[in-house]
């Protein structure tokens, strides 16, 4: 049965899903586009700074979240293969530059946020925002394990679930597929994702878990991507997200701490502060 869909606030969906304006962003100047290979490979991933933004973009030379180094003493943790925390851990990175492109092919406002960039399209329409990315990277784990029945994910007009196999019907490609995500988007955001969560405890933190705020009217999420200890059992995270307009989904470096970046540690105190976002402890939730 076709499902009823609301048009009318279908704009205020989309403006809402992510803040533009959360944080007042800076205009990066500088450019990476007349530096040539080596200069980028001498640049140490460590050196990112307030002064220097653009050295966050000279990291691109891991091809995958788990080649990015942990620090002295931390271990990654284990996991199942069949886990979505493995097939976040071994997302491909891009390697031909470190830039974060929006859906219409122009740079990113601000370079100076990210470590990496998800070698993952945006799509060309204003849609793949914050909630979209968590959803997307979720879709495609369940997508490529072939549990199909799984893909589903919340409507905020009616707050009733609509489902991959209803949507594609025996059609399983993937161009399929990239088709029901973008009609997931168009009528969800973080208000509806949130909804549909579970909340977690931070001390059981997983990989796959998602901080997310549904603020009124703004929200944000972001996705935890890998996870490391060391011996004295303390826990650093890695964390990804897209923003508005809608942009490739990268990994946030950690502006607070820049030997322990692109890390975090799971006693961040009372806020977890990324370079666009801040969340609490109790933002935390898992699908």
């Amino acid at each position: 049965m076709k499902q009823s869909i609301y048009i009318l606030p279908l704009f205020f969906i989309l403006f809402a899903s992510c803040a533009q304006g959360a944080k007042q962003e800076k205009n990066v100047t500088n450019s990476i586009s007349n530096m040539d290979n080596d200069s980028i490979n001498q640049v140490d991933a460590t050196e990112i700074s307030e002064t220097n933004p653009i050295k966050a973009q000279l990291v691109a030379k891991y091809e995958a979240v788990g080649e990015i180094p942990c620090p002295n003493g931390y271990k990654r943790v284990a996991l199942d293969t069949n886990s979505f925390g493995h097939y976040l851990r071994n997302s491909p990175l891009k390697t031909e530059n470190n830039i974060v492109y929006l859906f219409d092919g122009n740079e990113k406002n601000r370079q100076d946020v990210h470590f990496a960039i998800l070698k993952m399209d945006v799509g060309t329409r204003d849609l793949q925002q914050c909630a979209d990315a968590v959803m997307r990277l979720r879709a495609e784990y369940l997508f490529k394990h072939n549990r199909f029945s799984d893909i589903h994910f919340n409507f905020l007009s009616d707050g009733e679930p609509r489902y991959y196999t209803e949507y594609v019907g025996n059609d399983r490609s993937h161009e399929k597929f990239r088709k029901y995500m973008t009609y997931i988007f168009s009528y969800a955001n973080t208000k509806s994702l949130k909804k549909e969560l579970k909340t977690v405890n931070i001390e059981d933190m997983q990989i796959g878990d998602v901080f997310i705020q549904s603020g009124d009217p703004f929200g944000h999420a972001i996705t935890i991507m890998d996870m490391a200890k060391n011996d004295k059992g303390q826990k650093i995270f890695m964390i990804s997200q897209s923003y508005m307009p809608a942009q490739d989904i990268h990994i946030l470096i950690n502006k607070n701490d820049e030997n322990l970046s692109p890390w975090y540690p799971l006693d961040f105190g009372e806020y977890l502060i990324t370079p666009e976002w801040d969340f609490m402890a109790t933002d935390l939730k898992r699908f």
